[in-house]
């Protein structure tokens, strides 16, 4: 079996390739700083025989789930301490594993934090903020509008469409072959070729590019790049035990839409932070009135008015985050292509991460990981 950087997103290379993207792609380093590592402490439970409907529509277990090759770790959290850990495919606690579409919620926060600092305009022109911008569909979407994905476009993602809008964007970054001869092989002139669509404002418009656009924001508004903002803002002072990588695409460009590399523990970490409200180790690095808002102001009608209404009823879209609106919790997540997510659930101070390499179809995956989150919830917490 050979591993390639067109092929490592198909099954079976992504059990290998999706903790191993430096030695396929061009990466940056998000450096951890010289500083303390986050103490995790360690407490044994009886998680293992926790039950769930899996994937296949009969009742599994957590150890039973973690035993099928498309599940790479989890992590559980419940007040601070790991009370379940466990690896798959080979992964070790130091492999850092490509989180795809939960690096734009590393994004989301960071905007929070520069927009505390008078760094970032919200309300600002993103066109006005990156001149590379000037002249693309993405001319008079606000900050705002970008972090909440509300930005008009004609534009369709379809992991499972090899000719979609996306999939012109993956062979840009170098992870797919190209689509057709002359298409675009970086990322801004795949986003030179995005159409307009609706005025921007309205519904809820999941595009990864977008998160593209919002990263090179940040990193003009601050002359950083995107991995320095990472170690500077949140893996340093978070106290991270590794350092992260960010996919880099051909003219060394930001992958801020997915392209981030971490730990399993780092990631929970990650997310207990903003379990916290946006603390770790008494260290305040997200704003506490951001996280508040992310859970609590998103925009109902915009998300069921939305591309994903459908699948994720109930929930809202802000800071590129997901709140489940619908729960009695309020919940808060990321979520990224074939299994990745962070759950932070301050009500039954639970915090778990998620890595995995499931198939490009793998909705019924995602179904079972669902249930495994309320499964983990329900056995900690009791409602």
């Amino acid at each position: 079996m050979t591993v390639t950087p067109t092929n490592f997103q198909d099954r079976p290379h992504s059990a290998w390739g999706f903790h191993h993207v430096r030695e396929l792609h061009p990466t940056a380093q998000v450096w951890r700083g010289a500083g303390p590592v986050w103490d995790l402490p360690t407490q044994t439970s009886d998680l293992e025989d926790v039950t769930f409907e899996g994937a296949d529509g009969q009742s599994t277990t957590l150890t039973a789930m973690m035993a099928e090759p498309v599940h790479d770790g989890l992590l559980v959290l419940h007040k601070g301490t790991a009370v379940y850990e466990a690896y798959g495919n080979g992964m070790r606690p130091q492999d850092p594993h490509i989180l795809m579409s939960t690096t734009k919620s590393f994004a989301g926060s960071l905007a929070g934090i520069l927009a505390e600092q008078g760094v970032l305009d919200l309300n600002a022109d993103v066109a006005d903020l990156v001149a590379d911008l000037k002249g693309t569909a993405y001319g008079g979407a606000t900050v705002r509008q970008v972090l909440d994905m509300r930005v008009g476009l004609d534009y369709s993602e379809d992991y499972t469409d090899p000719k979609c809008d996306f999939a012109y964007m993956d062979a840009a970054c170098g992870w797919r072959p190209p689509v057709e001869p002359g298409a675009p092989d970086n990322l801004l002139d795949h986003i030179r070729t995005i159409r307009s669509a609706p005025p921007h404002g309205g519904a809820f418009h999941y595009v990864s590019p977008t998160a593209l656009v919002m990263g090179w924001v940040l990193e003009a508004a601050t002359g950083e790049t995107f991995a320095e903002l990472v170690s500077r803002l949140i893996w340093q002072p978070m106290g991270a035990e590794f350092d992260g990588d960010l996919a880099l695409d051909r003219c060394h460009r930001s992958q801020t839409e997915g392209g981030l590399n971490v730990t399993l523990r780092d990631l929970a970490r990650f997310g207990e932070l903003h379990r916290l409200g946006g603390t770790a180790n008494g260290t305040r690095i997200v704003p506490e009135a951001w996280i508040t808002d992310i859970r609590e102001n998103g925009d109902p009608d915009a998300w069921d008015a939305g591309t994903m209404a459908d699948i994720m009823p109930g929930h809202h879209y802000r800071a590129m985050w997901y709140t489940n609106r619908s729960h009695p919790h309020r919940p808060m997540m990321t979520m990224g292509a074939f299994g990745q997510t962070v759950y932070a659930d301050p009500v039954a101070e639970l915090t778990i991460a998620k890595l995995s390499s499931f198939p490009n179809a793998g909705d019924e995956l995602f179904g079972e990981m669902f249930r495994c989150l309320q499964a983990i919830t329900d056995a900690l917490h009791g409602d």
